[in-house]
C-alpha cells in the first residue's frame, strides 16, 4: 500500500465521530496541561491512563497521543506570555519570547509559536509515514538476539543522553529492570519477588507506578516552591505575523524542524535538547546575533518547530521498533500493552487500523491544535491565574481514584503512593526517573527476548556476537560506556600523578 493508500486508510479511521471526538479532547488537555506551569505530558497521562480502559484501544491511543504532542503547542504559552515555561521544551523559547511580549508584540510571538509548531509537526508526520514502512521491514528481520541488543543500546543511549550522572542513569535503569521481574515467571511460573502478595503476581502496574513518580512527585515537588505567575502587560492585540516576521522566520522554521525531527529519534534526546541546538544554530547563523535574548522572532520559531518536530518523530521508534525515546511515549508504549497490543514492526501487520489511525489523527490533531490556539490565547491567560494550591488537590484526589479505580485494589493505591515518594526522593538527589520507567517498560521484552536467544543457542551467549546485527548494537552500547568512562579515568589518573 502507497503513501496517498495509508492515508487514506488512516483517515477513515481517525475521522470517525467517536475517534475525532477523543483527538479533541487529547489536543484540548494537552495544551491545557501545556499552559499549566509544573504538570508536563508525562503526569498528565499516568493520571488518564485508567481512564482509557473502556475505551477500544485505537480511540485511546488517539487520545493519549493528542495529549503527548498537544503539551508542545501550550507550553509556548507561559514561556511568552509569563516567562515561566510550562513545558520542559519551551525552556528555550523564554529568552525571545517573553522579550517580544514586553515590547508589545505577544500576539506574533505567540502566532508564529502555533504557525511554526503546526508547520513542523505537519512536515514530522508526513516524514514519520514516509519512513515507518521501510523500518518496520528492516525490523521485521530482527530476531530474539537482534532485539536484546536492540533494547540493550537504547538503555545506554538513554542514560548516556541523561541531564546528570551516567552512572545514576545505569543505575535507575538496573533498579527499572528489577521491578519489571517482580511477579510469576512467564515461562516457568515461579513467584518472584511477590513476598506472596497476590496483587504482585501479575507484576508491578505501570498506571499506578507512573502516576506516583510522575504525577504525586511533581505535586511534592511543587509544594516546596512558590510558583508565581505575572502576565506580561504587553496587549496580546494581533496573532498573525506580519510578512518582515515571515522573512525573518522562514529558514529557522526550515531548520528548526529539521533539527528536531532529526534529534527527536535519539533516546532521551527528543524535544529539550532539539530546542537548544536549533536556538544556538539560528544564533551562530544570523547575521545581526546580538538581537538573540532580546526579542528575535528567530529565537521563538526555531525552537518551537524544533520541539513539535521532535513530538512527531518520537513516534517513529516508538511504534516501529516498540523503543520510547522519552517517559511520555513509554506511558504510550505501556497503555498499548494495557490495551493487549504489542508495539513493534507487527503492529504495522496485526493492527494496521490503529497504526496509520494513530498517524493520520496527528494530522486532524495538529489542525485542531491550530485552530484551539489562536482564539484561546484568552482563556489560557485566565488559565494561568488559578492559583497551584487550588489545583493540587484535585490532581492528588483524580490519581488517588484513579489508582484505586484500575483493580479496586489498596495495594496499587500504595504502589502509587510509595512510587510518588520514591519519585520525589530521586528528583531531590538527582536520580532520573526515565531511564528506570523505561527499564520497566523494557524489562518483559528484554528477559523475553534474552531467554529465547539462550534457548535457541543452548544456553550459549555467542548467539548474540554472530548476528550482524546484534554484534553491532553491541559493539555501539560498547563504544557509548566507553567514551562516557574515559573522562572520569582520565581525572583518576591524572590526580593521583
Amino acid at each position: 500500500m502507497d503513501f496517498f493508500g495509508n492515508l487514506i486508510t488512516g483517515l477513515s479511521v481517525a475521522c470517525e465521530p467517536y475517534n475525532l471526538l477523543f483527538c479533541f479532547l487529547g489536543v484540548f488537555i494537552g495544551t491545557l496541561i501545556g499552559v499549566l506551569p509544573g504538570l508536563g505530558p508525562s503526569a498528565t497521562l499516568s493520571i488518564l491512563l485508567p481512564v482509557t480502559f473502556g475505551m477500544p484501544a485505537t480511540t485511546a491511543i488517539i487520545m493519549l497521543s493528542g495529549i503527548a504532542y498537544g503539551a508542545q503547542y501550550g507550553g509556548s504559552t507561559t514561556s511568552i506570555l509569563v516567562n515561566i515555561p510550562g513545558e520542559t521544551g519551551s525552556v528555550i523559547t523564554c529568552l525571545d519570547g517573553y522579550q517580544m511580549a514586553r515590547q508589545g508584540r505577544a500576539g506574533p510571538a505567540l502566532g508564529i509559536a502555533a504557525f511554526g509548531s503546526f508547520i513542523a509537526g505537519t512536515v514530522g508526520i508526513i516524514v514519520l509515514q514516509i519512513l515507518a514502512p521501510p523500518l518496520v521491514n528492516v525490523a521485521l528481520k530482527f530476531g530474539a538476539p537482534e532485539y536484546f541488543s536492540l533494547m540493550i543500546l537504547g538503555l545506554i543511549i538513554l542514560t548516556f543522553l541523561a541531564e546528570k550522572s551516567m552512572l545514576k542513569a545505569l543505575m535507575m535503569a538496573g533498579m527499572g529492570t528489577f521491578f519489571g521481574t517482580v511477579g510469576l515467571d512467564s515461562i516457568s511460573g515461579v513467584a518472584r519477588f511477590t513476598f506472596d502478595i497476590p496483587d504482585f503476581f501479575d507484576g508491578l502496574g505501570i498506571v499506578p507506578m507512573v502516576m506516583g513518580l510522575f504525577g504525586i512527585a511533581e505535586i511534592f515537588l511543587n509544594l516546596e516552591k512558590t510558583i508565581k505567575t505575572e502576565i506580561s502587560d504587553g496587549k496580546i492585540g494581533n496573532l498573525l505575523p506580519t510578512l518582515k516576521d515571515w522573512v525573518d522566520s522562514k529558514w529557522a522554521l526550515v531548520r528548526g524542524t529539521v533539527i528536531g525531527f532529526v534529534l527527536g529519534l535519539l533516546p532521551g534526546a527528543g524535544a529539550v535538547l532539539s530546542t537548544f541546538v536549533s536556538y544556538a544554530v539560528e544564533k551562530m547563523v544570523s547575521k545581526n546575533p546580538q538581537k538573540f535574548g532580546h526579542g528575535a522572532i528567530e529565537g521563538v520559531a526555531a525552537p518551537e518547530s524544533a520541539n513539535n518536530a521532535a513530538a512527531s518523530a518520537g513516534f517513529v521508534p516508538m511504534l516501529t521498533l516498540g523503543i520510547p525515546v522519552i517517559p511520555t511515549y513509554a506511558i504510550l508504549l505501556g497503555a498499548l500493552m494495557l490495551h493487549g497490543i504489542t508495539p513493534g514492526p507487527m503492529l504495522m501487520k496485526q493492527h494496521p487500523d490503529l497504526f496509520w489511525g494513530v498517524i493520520a489523527s496527528m494530522y486532524v490533531g495538529n489542525v485542531m491544535l491550530l485552530v484551539l490556539n489562536l482564539p484561546l490565547i484568552g482563556l489560557w491567560v485566565r488559565v494561568l491565574r488559578v492559583p497551584y494550591p487550588i489545583l493540587f488537590p484535585l490532581i492528588l484526589l483524580f490519581c488517588l481514584i484513579g489508582a484505586y479505580a484500575i483493580n479496586k485494589s489498596t495495594v496499587d493505591v500504595a504502589i502509587m503512593l510509595f512510587c510518588g515518594v520514591l519519585g520525589y526522593l530521586m528528583r531531590k538527589f538527582e536520580y532520573e526517573p526515565a531511564p528506570f520507567i523505561m527499564a520497566f517498560v523494557l524489562s518483559p521484552m528484554l528477559e523475553t527476548s534474552l531467554r529465547r536467544s539462550l534457548a535457541f543457542s543452548n544456553g550459549k551467549f555467542m548467539i548474540f556476537f554472530t548476528h550482524p546485527i546484534s554484534l553491532g548494537c553491541l559493539i555501539l552500547a560498547s563504544l557509548l560506556l566507553v567514551t562516557a568512562a574515559l573522562p572520569g579515568i582520565r581525572e583518576k589518573f591524572v590526580g593521583e600523578a
